[in-house]
């Protein structure tokens, strides 16, 4: 067995997740540019090997995040609340946040995703101006806040920049919202341009739904993401209220009024489609995208359940995100979404552990505009996830079944090109929760005192 080359680093793991599935005695190689040059197997570890325990997973990716929802965990359930009201003290927060407050948060809110063993997010940004609506001298700088925020905490970030033109259909923008939104799409289109991404940050498109984008201005803004071939994203059918005063205004389904303004394509991903049609899906196949279900949230807003399982067979491609946070789990987003079929369908094994395995990593990633990530292999970014399979809840599992039964608790080493950022369950920025706990204090003591300059 040769040594590594010059800048190459090692690992060596008992059992790993490769593209054919698990595979025993890998030896995985990470080249000086962060991708991975060679993977063998049935290789015993070299002297200079980094050896990681448990089972080896390609980085996992989280493909919708609001960063600065997590300061709401545990903060929006007095007195039950509905989607509405949660979205008020959402409000309230956004009001607040300044570009250094926002560094903060998502810092630590990125620190915790990789020590969930995320290696890439999409970040879904529309928090872009100042506390009312004043486009900041930079109007980027609140990007280039979660830009800052994903190279400390050590992942990389597509950052999905959001059109958000309207409060509602036919609804201007007012309150916090004039912090989300442009006056038009050309507003919108020159800040993205003005974006430049680098190691740490791609450049994505979202539209925020077919209620806070008119229809006359969707088929622009995807214009727009097809002429700089940039992942588009968009919020759909979350809420039976969507679909309502979508029909009440346009007569059809959200679907159907992205379908016809032309958004739907193979670069194009839907977030939540809880409340889709069999029509709808029949629409979202045929146009060979993706769709990334939050089970998290979509249980804590009490949305309903996705029909991940009929959105797979039609040919959507599907992502799992942590959306706003709730938790920072992503084995077990992609485990609920097979336990939601289980209680939609009251039958076992709709998903098979290696399509849930496939949604978490390859699938994120493909959403976020990277086909290669996900895979141990040749030419991928060297992004490895060790889960141990001797703790309490591991303990005596199936490799191939661990999907299933691991937690972000059970992930022990996080490698993201070809760089150790956790290593035994501990990042390298240090306490995570207590830089989670500063952030937070700080962003809802900016809350209690007003709006944010």
């Amino acid at each position: 067995m040769s040594p590594p080359g010059p800048g190459t680093t090692a690992f060596w793991a008992a059992a790993a997740w490769l593209p054919a599935g698990l595979a025993r005695d890998v030896r995985v190689e990470a080249g000086p540019d962060g991708r991975i040059a060679a993977v063998t197997t049935g290789t015993p570890p070299g002297p200079a090997d980094h050896r990681l325990p448990g089972v080896v997973l390609p980085g996992f990716a989280d493909a919708h995040s609001h960063a600065f929802h997590r300061a709401l965990r545990g903060r929006t359930h007095a007195d039950g609340g509905t989607f509405w009201t949660w979205r008020e003290r959402m409000y309230a927060l956004a009001a607040t946040l300044t570009p250094d407050t926002y560094l903060e948060l998502a810092r630590a809110t990125y620190a915790e995703l990789v020590l969930a063993g995320v290696t890439a997010v999409g970040e879904f940004h529309y928090l872009h101006h100042a506390p009312g609506g004043t486009p900041y001298d930079d109007p980027n700088v609140m990007a280039d806040a979660l830009r800052q925020a994903a190279h400390d905490a050590g992942l990389r970030v597509t950052l999905l920049d959001t059109a958000y033109l309207a409060g509602g259909i036919g609804v201007p923008l007012e309150g916090p919202q004039r912090r989300f939104g442009d006056a038009d799409v050309d507003a919108w289109a020159a800040r993205v341009d003005a974006l430049r991404p680098d190691a740490t940050l791609r450049v994505g498109a979202a539209i925020h739904s077919v209620r806070a984008v008119p229809r006359a201005a969707l088929a622009d803004v995807a214009q727009v993401a097809r002429a700089g071939a940039l992942p588009l994203h968009v919020h759909l059918s979350e809420q039976r209220a969507e679909n309502e005063a979508c029909l009440a205004a346009y007569g059809v389904t959200p679907t159907r009024v992205l379908a016809d303004a032309g958004v739907l394509g193979a670069a194009t991903t839907v977030v939540h489609a809880v409340h889709v049609t069999p029509d709808d899906v029949a629409l979202l196949g045929a146009a060979r995208g993706g769709a990334c279900l939050c089970p998290s949230t979509e249980r804590d807003l009490g949305d309903g359940l996705a029909p991940g399982a009929a959105l797979r067979a039609a040919g959507v491609r599907l992502a799992v995100g942590s959306d706003q946070h709730v938790r920072a789990d992503l084995l077990a987003e992609a485990r609920d979404v097979e336990l939601h079929e289980r209680i939609a369908r009251q039958e076992r094994g709709v998903l098979a552990p290696a399509a849930l395995v496939e949604l978490l990593t390859a699938g994120g990633h493909r959403a976020l505009g990277d086909p290669s990530g996900g895979r141990i292999e040749a030419g991928a970014p060297a992004d490895l996830v060790a889960v141990r399979t001797d703790t309490p809840r591991t303990a005596g599992v199936d490799p191939a079944q661990l999907v299933l039964v691991a937690g972000s608790s059970d992930v022990d080493t996080v490698v993201v090109g070809g760089v150790v950022r956790v290593s035994a369950g501990r990042h390298t920025l240090g306490d995570v929760g207590a830089l989670l706990t500063r952030a937070i204090d700080a962003a809802w003591r900016a809350a209690d005192d007003g709006p944010g300059r």
